[in-house]
């Protein structure tokens, strides 16, 4: 009776938890846009989102060191760990200038179409590097959010071509840190947990970003700060915060829940940024829309089940040869169930 009072507390609180990331998720996209318009300053508002992670990620660690599990295992490794950060501190800040920047000559919506593509992006990464392999049913699924995602990027009436190389130079940068990231978080030297990465990734990137700041520096930034102080401030805790319910997300629900919470999110921020800031979204983009995120969603379950239905589909259509083995086919089987099988 406590044990499933107690597994019932822990999904009220993992869908609340998803609750919080899809919201605060909408609500930033939309605020940095709207914020944009009357700051606009997007290098000077990046490096205010990542000083105020800086601060209070290292504010954070001072008051509870015990939600930083791999700090005590880098005692004595910080500075080569930081041969890492560097490249990943410049990737991360030109993805979040060049995501800022964009939301000047793009809609929302129009953007958020476009970031669908990043599944593909980090696939194709990682095969670059050796981290992955192509076969054809991964092909098949690369070309169908591929399709959709170019059907709405050919749908959008208002595109502009400058919008559109920001925004990919953008998730290019993001793709790298990301195939970058998963290495350093999983990696059997270092073992980092989220709040510990973005405790490292925070001052590095704000390093880079004060670069940018200094060599764009425009003295009327001092006068709009102090008119849009009341909006500033909240957007930057706002930034911090989900990157607190990100890492929350990440250790109390499952991949399958943080996909379907992405692939929700994904939905809300497109519908949400139609209706607050009148983005014209045509039929076609609606229709790519829900290819790409079919095909998003097709992507995942073949990574989560890689012997499932739609595994077994695919490969048929593709000609694929099965598994070799029975016991790849039932990779997921828990131990104790191999045994019992065996014996």
């Amino acid at each position: 009776m406590v044990e499933q009072q107690h597994t019932r507390q822990n999904i009220i609180f993992g869908f609340a938890v998803c609750c919080a990331y899809i919201a605060a998720s909408a609500v930033l996209i939309n605020f940095n846009k709207f914020l944009l318009e009357k700051f606009p300053f997007p290098w000077e508002l990046t490096a205010l989102h990542m000083t105020c992670c800086s601060v209070m990620s290292m504010l954070l660690y001072l008051v509870l060191p015990g939600l930083f599990p791999a700090m005590h295992r880098l005692e004595g490794r910080k500075l080569e760990l930081l041969k890492y950060f560097l490249p990943l501190g410049a990737f991360f800040a030109t993805a979040l200038y060049c995501s800022n920047k964009a939301y000047l000559y793009c809609s929302v919506a129009f953007l958020q179409f476009m970031k669908e593509s990043n599944v593909v992006l980090v696939f194709l990464l990682c095969c670059s590097v050796g981290l992955q392999r192509m076969d054809r049913v991964k092909a098949v699924v690369v070309v169908w959010i591929l399709a959709g995602s170019w059907m709405c990027v050919h749908g959008e009436i208002n595109f502009t071509m400058i919008g559109f190389v920001i925004q990919a130079i953008s998730q290019f940068a993001e793709c790298s840190k990301n195939v970058m990231g998963e290495y350093i978080m999983s990696s059997a030297d270092f073992k980092l947990d989220p709040l510990t990465y973005t405790l490292f990734m925070a001052p590095v990137s704000l390093l880079f970003l004060s670069m940018g700041v200094a060599w764009t520096w425009d003295p009327a930034v001092i006068a709009a700060a102090q008119a849009n102080w009341h909006y500033l401030l909240p957007n930057a805790l706002l930034a911090y915060a989900l990157n607190l319910i990100i890492a929350m997300v990440l250790k109390n629900c499952s991949a399958m829940g943080f996909i379907l919470a992405g692939m929700v999110k994904d939905i809300v921020i497109v519908v949400v940024s139609s209706h607050l800031f009148g983005d014209f979204i045509a039929n076609m983009q609606y229709i790519g829309f829900a290819v790409t995120l079919a095909g998003c969603g097709a992507w995942s379950l073949l990574k989560l089940m890689p012997n499932g239905t739609l595994a077994w589909t695919l490969r048929t259509i593709t000609c694929m040869p099965a598994p070799e083995s029975k016991g790849e086919r039932l990779r997921l089987v828990p131990e104790s169930g191999k045994k019992r099988e065996s014996a």
